[in-house]
């Protein structure tokens, strides 16, 4: 063994991008599913790397890399066999460990790819199962067909950062798992259409992209595994370059294409869009160029869109942060893209595109159908076996109060914050208020279908029974952000002095607008509002009315409603007063 100093560095500042990952992907599932369940996600995401780190020290680096057997290395626990050119590929350019830790780290990739579409259902218990099953034995037996001398890298397969291995490998087990788990509570109607689900925290999700997408140079720039060489640095660098691209071309794609597709650019889509083109472009990046990325890219733009629709849409799999579609989907298209766009570098056959026929792209389709095979067929009896003894989902009550509080005893993971799940709300439509004005006068006269609606209680003469009139009302005005200010403005003008502000949520689904959250009709969109409570006596009510709808009047939907009480009784709590003199600002 002559061990390069250049290339341990490489590497392990490689490992160490690609251990981050797993805040990448926290961050991102996190964000991308409901408050009530980011304790759990995070749990998951922590423990898969955990979990897998001892099971892959135990017996999984053996089984991929302990021998050069067809179908599997060689049985290692703890790693204690000598690794050499002759029995192995372990590189002999660094130290032992230095090469194991750089793959355990693509282990724990593949195994926290799951958690994401299994999300917000599946029993704590039985992931920690599965993840581990995923490091001992799913990802170093496939792992060793291509990477460790086995069958697949015998015939010529070529997958250079993971793009079969790794997110392939991770989005079948997830399709799998969120098929044979089922959908969320809500996720479907009684008639089979796919309701959204937004996630609670974009914020979340765009710093776990931009994270991955950081750590992503590692994974595919990394994946030389030397840098001894004018080649190395070659390679390395077209790597990078490609996987830039790619992922930048993807993530506009996607963009451009949600925007014709639903009226507006989808935010979550385009995050996924991101990981879309870095996933693709991870099996082909060091054996295609600049153009051969760009189109890889832009495949990956529209793939991940159209596979998000199918599966919500037509399989029925929930996949609540389109990790099926982003790892599962692209990992296939990326691995054939070495099939079509290969130049022939590094000893990989030429693509289709290059010249070199439909060889290499029949090589890719095979290893594709055989790692796709293995790990269905073993993580379905996996699962079953799971579900038979621990459990595989939680019971539906669990589900609906959220996964914190009684998987982990944590009533928030936001505690101090006011979040709420908006989803979980049933809220009903507003009618459709656009009257088509310009002005508030040339609205008054339809006033029955005015944006700002007037809901008074009666007075006595108008009901038997009614509660005394004291001559004191509260208004209670409910508006938008915007208009606030004028409208604290023309009140303060009219005398009104005191009031009480309070941020809430309304509704802003109203007959005749369309959103869409990821390809799906957004039941009820709750948006940002200022509820203003106001008790008058002597301000005449009619007087406050007219001049809050004037000062909120614009003609469009959402301009505000306000609704008038009689009050009862008033006591100012420090002086006792009661009625009229309690509410007075005198002090």
């Amino acid at each position: 063994m002559e061990i390069n100093v250049s290339t341990v560095t490489w590497v392990l500042i490689a490992t160490a991008l690609i251990y981050f990952m797993q805040a990448g992907f926290a961050l991102c599932e996190a964000g991308l599913t409901r408050a009530k369940n980011t304790g759990n996600i995070l749990m998951k995401n922590m423990m898969d790397f955990c979990i897998g780190t001892p099971c892959y020290w135990l017996v999984g680096f053996g089984l991929m890399f302990g021998g050069l057997g067809p179908l599997v290395g060689g049985f290692d626990p703890f790693i204690q066999g000598s690794y050499t050119a002759a029995n192995s590929v372990v590189p002999q350019t660094m130290p032992l460990w230095c090469y194991v830790i750089f793959e355990t780290v693509f282990c724990a990739t593949a195994a926290t790819i799951v958690s994401g579409s299994m999300a917000e259902r599946t029993n704590f218990k039985a992931y920690c199962v599965y993840s581990a099953a995923i490091s001992l034995i799913i990802y170093p037996i496939e792992g060793h067909w291509v990477w460790g001398g086995g069958w697949l890298s015998g015939l010529g397969f070529h997958d250079f950062a993971g793009s079969a291995c790794v997110h392939m490998t991770g989005g079948l087990i997830a399709c799998l798992g969120a098929w044979m788990l089922g959908p969320r509570i809500g996720k479907y109607d009684k008639d089979g259409n796919a309701k959204a689900i937004p996630g609670h925290n974009m914020t979340a999700c765009a710093l776990g992209v931009f994270i991955l997408w950081f750590c992503w140079f590692g994974f595919n720039g990394g994946s030389t595994a030397a840098m001894a060489t004018a080649d190395d640095a070659v390679n390395a660098s077209n790597a990078f370059m490609t996987t830039n691209l790619a992922a930048a071309v993807a993530t506009t794609t996607t963009m451009i294409f949600t925007w014709f597709r639903y009226g507006k650019p989808d935010v979550s889509m385009t995050f996924n869009g991101a990981l879309a083109g870095l996933v693709a472009i991870t099996a082909p990046c060091d054996v295609v160029t600049p153009a051969g990325a760009f189109f890889i890219g832009l495949v990956a733009g529209f793939l991940v869109v159209l596979s998000v629709e199918f599966f919500d849409n037509k399989a029925k799999i929930d996949d609540p942060v389109g990790a099926v579609s982003v790892h599962m989907a692209n990992g296939i298209w990326g691995t054939l893209a070495v099939g079509l766009f290969s130049t022939g570098n590094n000893g990989v056959g030429k693509g289709l595109f290059y010249g070199g026929g439909l060889h290499q792209l029949g090589i890719q389709a095979t290893g594709i159908v055989a790692i796709a095979a293995y790990v269905l067929i073993t993580m379905f009896i996996i699962f079953k076996l799971i579900d038979k003894t621990i459990g595989l989902r939680v019971p539906a009550q669990i589900e609906i109060d959220g996964l914190d509080i009684h998987e982990h005893g944590l009533t928030s993971a936001y505690s101090g914050f006011a979040i709420t799940d908006v989803t979980d709300m049933t809220v009903e439509a507003n009618e459709n208020t656009d009257l088509g004005e310009g002005s508030y006068e040339a609205a008054s006269e339809a006033q029955k279908n005015a944006a700002v609606h007037v809901v008074r209680e009666p007075s006595v003469s108008e009901t038997v029974g009614m509660e005394y009139d004291t001559g004191i009302h509260k208004v209670s005005i409910i508006c938008r952000l915007s208009k606030f200010d004028a409208l604290k403005k023309a009140m303060n003008d009219l005398g009104v002095t005191g009031m009480t502000v309070t941020q809430v949520m309304g509704s802003g689904i109203q007959r005749g607008s369309s959103e869409m959250y990821r390809g799906v009709p957004v039941d009820s969109t709750l948006l940002p509002k200022v509820k203003v409570e106001v008790v008058v006596a002597k301000i005449s009510v009619d007087h406050v009315v007219e001049t809050a709808k004037k000062a909120l009047y614009t003609g469009h939907i959402g301009d505000g409603k306000i609704f008038v009480f009689n009050v009862t009784r008033a006591v100012k709590v420090r002086t006792g007063e009661e009625g009229y003199d309690a509410i007075q600002d005198v002090e």
